[in-house]
């Protein structure tokens, strides 16, 4: 893949992971804090684990993003961690940190 094309796509998705962690900043509430029913506060609770998860899978996300980066930099972005083999520019545009083939992925996946 061309080296320009993939800054391009790894840039495009630091700033849509960067996007969502913002959004998962807390809000603030427009109902006083005096007379918090027992319902809301259990549905506040769940919210908060929910945007606390969906944080951490959008942190280990940004993380795989900068390894993408530091390979690039290194000249081995495109090729696989595993084997060395070059990650086909197909699978690279729809998941710009891939690190490994789309079969070696799966047989990664089956082992963990």
């Amino acid at each position: 893949m061309d080296t320009e094309r993939a800054r391009k796509l790894l840039s495009r998705e630091r700033e849509r992971i960067e996007e969502s962690i913002r959004g998962l900043a807390p809000r603030e509430s427009d109902e006083p804090t005096t007379e918090i029913h027992m319902a809301d506060q259990a549905s506040d609770v769940y919210e908060a684990e929910l945007d606390e998860g969906l944080s951490d899978n959008l942190r280990a996300e940004l993380t795989a993003v900068e390894r993408a980066e530091q390979r690039l930099a290194a000249g081995s972005y495109g090729l696989s961690i595993e084997s060395g083999e070059p990650i086909p520019d197909e699978r690279l545009e729809a998941e710009p940190t891939a690190e490994r083939t789309a079969e070696e992925q799966a047989r990664f996946e089956r082992q963990g």
